[in-house]
């Protein structure tokens, strides 16, 4: 779909387009976000070592507080953020050397509500322009600091609610001048562009529809528009990045998303899932009673739950009443029988609801729950909870294989990365897999386990691959000696 768009705003896109081509040589040293360049997981020029360990090659490791967000790499500078000390941090580490080059943070008046072993209210991925760095917090909003840590701008906003009490999981982006954010709540839900010199308000779209979902946005050249491709309950949209208006539709998400959308070539591939469907139902409303109902009252508060199963079930409590009822139950199984838990590849072009005009392909099983695909040389790739690794055809959807074991088994919450024709595939229970691309069936190159949870995803940057574990963050890359 071609918009209607001024002069002045077309001018301003083409001055953005040529200051990208003038950055491309500083990009190519660079690992901006969430996933690297546009999210795609991918660095193309790099030749990161493969076998990654916690003694093998580290040129450093440091200690660094926990939070599930992932290392971004501009140069010599290498972001983090994290909750400590009761601030909302913004770190920057020196790339030579692992050493504090400063950090900054900021005093939220209340912390959003978020899952205490699973998140932190420093969950989202800073991201970096080659001359500031942004991070953005549910309990506090957007800050702006510049390479040595003097702050530009900070765009406060409303404690975050997340689908589920989670936390928040959306990390921002820079694009064309703007810092994007998708700002999905349980309630007043909507997708923001901030101007990223000045951290004002350039447009926001509100979405409705949009509750329960994490993922990150992403940049679809659609049609000959810049689209920003987001992830929401049961759909995926795309919006005019100049605007903020939306063009697209399709009916292809789960019910609650954790994943991100990825761009290959012209195409947009997407895959999420969440329980509720034939291969996880959720229970009834009775088992539910008959299981956590204590003192038969007909329903649910959090002390009648297990102290293991407590911040995970909470979040049913989808009117926020401080119980789980009757009511609550009913949403959330009606949500999850609209839901579609699916990969799925989108053909460009799409105007209005695309569900069946634009699929090109669609595959259910093998699905990834927290990890985003990837694709990769022709293909497109996701690893399932359980450590299975699964590799399809980009054009036609055909598989390669399909849920091939890779010796790493428990959960996923990293994505899977690559570069120089390996994909990197990091479990929660601090297991690296290096896998070789393409192939049958996954040809495991390395294998080795940190002692460490691993929840964020990896950047690769030259010869360099970085890892934050959940009390470490590690730079491997070759000759090199732990710290």
């Amino acid at each position: 779909m071609t918009l209607p768009v001024s002069s002045w705003v077309r001018f301003i896109g083409l001055s953005y387009c040529l200051l990208s081509l003038a950055n491309a040589a500083v990009a190519a040293d660079a690992w901006p976000q969430f996933r690297g360049e546009n999210c795609s997981g991918v660095a193309p020029r790099a030749n990161p070592p493969v076998a990654v360990g916690p003694t093998n090659g580290v040129i450093w490791n440091i200690d660094v507080p926990w939070s599930p967000s992932s290392p971004c790499v501009w140069g010599d500078h290498v972001f983090v953020t994290t909750y400590a000390n009761y601030e909302l941090q913004t770190r920057c580490y020196s790339a030579a050397d692992g050493k504090l080059l400063w950090s900054k943070g900021v005093k939220p008046s209340r912390l959003e509500p978020y899952h205490i072993t699973e998140n932190s209210p420093a969950g989202p991925t800073p991201a970096c322009d080659g001359k500031r760095v942004v991070s953005y917090f549910g309990s506090f909003g957007v800050v702006c600091y510049d390479f040595n840590g003097k702050e530009l701008w900070r765009h406060p906003l409303e404690v975050a609610l997340s689908g589920g009490g989670y936390g928040t999981g959306t990390s921002p982006i820079f694009a064309a001048g703007l810092v994007v954010l998708n700002r999905d709540q349980d309630r007043d839900s909507s997708l923001l562009a901030l101007d990223a010199q000045t951290g004002r308000t350039r447009w926001e779209t509100p979405r409705p529809d949009a509750t329960g979902s994490f993922g990150t946005p992403v940049i679809w050249r659609n049609d000959g528009v810049d689209q920003v491709v987001v992830p929401g309950c049961l759909r995926l949209k795309g919006y005019d990045l100049g605007a903020g208006k939306e063009i697209w539709v399709a009916s292809v998400s789960s019910a609650f998303p954790c994943t991100t959308a990825v761009v290959g070539d012209d195409w947009l591939y997407y895959a999420s899932w969440s329980p509720g469907k034939n291969d996880a139902p959720w229970p009834s409303w009775q088992s539910m009673l008959q299981r956590y109902d204590k003192n038969g009252d007909g329903q649910i508060t959090p002390e009648e739950f297990p102290d293991e199963e407590r911040p995970f079930m909470t979040g049913a409590d989808v009117n926020h009443d401080g119980k789980i009822t009757r009511e609550d139950w009913d949403a959330i199984l009606a949500r999850n029988a609209e839901s579609r838990n699916e990969l799925i590849a989108l053909k460009p072009g799409g105007h209005g609801d695309i569900t069946h005009t634009h699929v090109a392909w669609e595959f259910s099983k093998g699905l990834p729950y927290v990890p985003t695909p990837l694709y990769y040389q022709g293909r497109v790739y996701v690893i399932k909870d359980g450590g299975m690794l699964s590799s399809f055809d980009a054009k036609t959807g055909a598989t390669f294989y399909l849920q091939e074991r890779i010796g790493a088994e428990g959960s996923y919450y990293s994505s899977p990365v690559a570069a120089a024709g390996r994909i990197y595939v990091a479990s929660l229970a601090g297991k690296v897999t290096v896998v070789k691309a393409g192939g049958d069936k996954p040809e495991v190159l390395h294998q080795a386990a940190f002692g460490d949870r691993i929840f964020a995803t990896p950047a690769i940057v030259g010869d360099r691959i970085y890892l934050r574990t959940q009390n470490h963050l590690y730079a491997m890359g070759g000759p090199g000696k732990s710290s």
